[in-house]
């Protein structure tokens, strides 16, 4: 199946450069693909599908009238990710994962940064993740942020910017080892002529991560799930599988004696690490709202008595704010005396007054996004926008300017993808995920989304976007 007929279209592409050659460690896969016939690359496509399918690798799309339950996407064509562009980006997010770290502690003790006037208190204190109830609160081992997914672009220059942080529930590391499973089946002779850096050590390490937070040697680890009608209930359940823990829901926990304690077949039993993936919300009706039915009833006065650790930390909401993230490279430097490694996405804030007139006047250019919406909701792409759209969003911004960010449209880098009989280019975006325990760790690769419409920006699963495998190679000629 040949790239003959492949176009770059102008766009920094991820395999080739402008004038048809592969990239640095891309040739040996190109070479690959080349061999296969269109039957063969149709059966190999197949029987990724087929693999997906029967282990139940789904999403869900909320609202969605055609039934919730969807098999995510896939393309066999992987991403190729330079040795040496992973060696910036895992120093470059160890970088930004311990200065949000520190933020979220900072503005939960003395709010230095605050009276530093780094950031205005009016931004973090209206920040819908911010939370009164963490003021003065001290997280086991002095770490809030635990696991974080942090999502890339690669603009066309080549470089790649920070597009926003996730720090409360970031979800999707489960598609990452299933792609990876389901890649070794359908492209076996291919991987095993390339140096890729595994990631099948993901769930040991995140287990580590949290067992870290529990001053025991052999603590009881749980996930915690809002149940089975949650978009990521799949992955809920593979993690819990996949260290090895107990998957529970609020109903199955309860405070006892000061303790948080499990239901069993043998009675009750203590638990020492949550990894909760149950928003701030409703984790807890006595701290926070009081009609949640899925969270446990005082288990924030046991968190602050330090017999139960929380993985994420409550409050760790304030800086998965889209209005905060502006401020991480001023963050980075006010803390950790660093320039920063990554850059951000140009973002306007609206709550300005002037940057919101400049947004108002050029929504036709920009991109405007919800401060706390996710999954491709809340969002205007003000070029393919109609007049009616913009105008509609104008008054949501007038109406509620805090809840709005504005970005340029960025030349989302593309990748190759079996489209029909051949390869056409696609957007993709990419989201990494670091482990913060004992140290750092960074999983090498992370999801690459890509928008499957020709010609969207739009990468989100719920709104018509795939994956791809991700290739991070330990050396840049891939051998």
């Amino acid at each position: 199946m040949k790239f003959d007929h492949y176009k770059t279209d102008g766009f920094y592409d991820e395999m080739f450069t402008a004038d048809g050659k592969p990239r640095e460690g891309a040739s040996v896969l190109v070479d690959a693909l080349e061999g296969f016939s269109d039957e063969e690359m149709r059966r190999r496509q197949q029987a990724a599908d087929v693999a997906f399918l029967n282990q139940g690798i789904t999403f869900t799309v909320y609202g969605d009238k055609e039934g919730r339950e969807r098999i995510f996407p896939f393309d066999i064509v992987p991403r190729i990710v330079p040795a040496s562009d992973w060696a910036v980006l895992e120093r470059g997010l160890q970088q930004r994962i311990r200065a949000l770290d520190r933020f979220v502690d900072d503005v939960y003790h003395d709010a230095h940064i605050i009276k530093d006037g780094v950031i205005p208190e009016a931004v973090v204190r209206t920040s819908k993740g911010f939370r009164d109830q963490c003021i003065g609160l001290d997280p086991p081992k002095g770490i809030w942020c635990h696991i974080s997914g942090i999502d890339f672009v690669r603009d066309g220059d080549g470089r790649y910017y920070v597009l926003e942080d996730n720090l409360r529930t970031p979800s999707g590391v489960s598609y990452v080892l299933e792609n990876r499973e389901v890649m070794k089946k359908v492209l076996p002779e291919i991987m095993g002529r390339m140096s890729i850096k595994p990631v099948t050590q993901y769930p040991i390490q995140l287990l580590e991560t949290l067992q870290h937070l529990s001053g025991k040697s052999d603590p009881t680890v749980v996930l915690l799930t809002p149940g089975i009608y949650n978009s990521a209930y799949f992955e809920h359940s593979y993690l819990a599988q996949k260290m090895g823990i107990e998957l529970v829901e609020g109903s199955d926990l309860i405070v006892d004696g000061g303790e948080v304690k499990m239901r069993t077949t043998r009675g009750l039993r203590r638990v020492d690490v949550i990894y909760r993936r149950i928003d701030d919300d409703f984790l807890d009706p006595a701290a926070f709202r009081g009609d949640s039915l899925l969270g446990v009833r005082g288990l924030m006065d046991v968190y602050r008595a330090g017999n139960v650790a929380l993985a994420n930390a409550p409050g760790t909401g304030v800086a998965d704010d889209k209005v905060v993230y502006p401020y991480v490279p001023s963050m980075i430097e006010h803390y950790l005396q660093e320039k920063p490694i990554l850059p951000n996405v140009p973002t306007f804030v609206c709550w300005d007054d002037k940057q919101r007139e400049h947004v108002l006047g050029n929504l036709d250019k920009l991109v405007v996004k919800a401060a706390n919406e996710s999954g491709g909701y809340g969002m205007l792409i003000g070029p393919s926008a109609s007049k009616e759209e913009r105008e509609a969003f104008a008054a949501k911004i007038r109406d509620n300017p805090r809840n709005y960010i504005a970005q340029p449209t960025l030349a989302l880098s593309r990748v190759p993808t079996r489209i029909g009989n051949g390869f056409e280019g696609r957007h993709v975006d990419l989201r990494p995920y670091v482990l913060n325990g004992r140290s750092i760790h960074v999983l090498p690769g992370g999801l690459t989304r890509v928008a499957l419409r020709k010609g969207s920006l739009v990468v989100n699963s719920s709104q018509g976007g795939g994956s791809k495998d991700t290739w991070v190679l330990a050396d840049n000629g891939g051998q």
